[in-house]
Parts: structure tokens; C-alpha cells; sequence
């Protein structure tokens, strides 16, 4: 067995912290779009 298998630093479930990355990616991505666009309305 790996030693790295028997001393696991984080214990956590992969697809929760892959959800919470996600999550995370598109709030700012629809963040800066959102911005975006009211300086795009507001501007014209």
C-alpha cells in the first residue's frame, strides 16, 4: 500500500469540493458579466 494512502491530509469528499469550485467559478464569472453589462447600459 502507498504510504501517502495511510496518512491522507484531507479527508474530504472530491465532488463537494469540486461542486463548491464550480459554484464559486460561475458566481464570479456572472459577477464580472453582470457588471458589464449595467456599465454597458448604463453607458449608452
Amino acid at each position: 500500500m502507498n504510504e501517502f494512502e495511510k496518512d491522507v491530509q484531507s479527508k474530504n469528499n472530491d465532488v463537494v469540493d469540486s461542486i463548491k469550485g464550480f459554484t464559486f467559478s460561475f458566481v464570479f464569472f456572472v459577477l464580472i458579466f453582470a457588471i458589464g453589462v449595467t456599465i454597458s447600459v448604463v453607458g449608452s
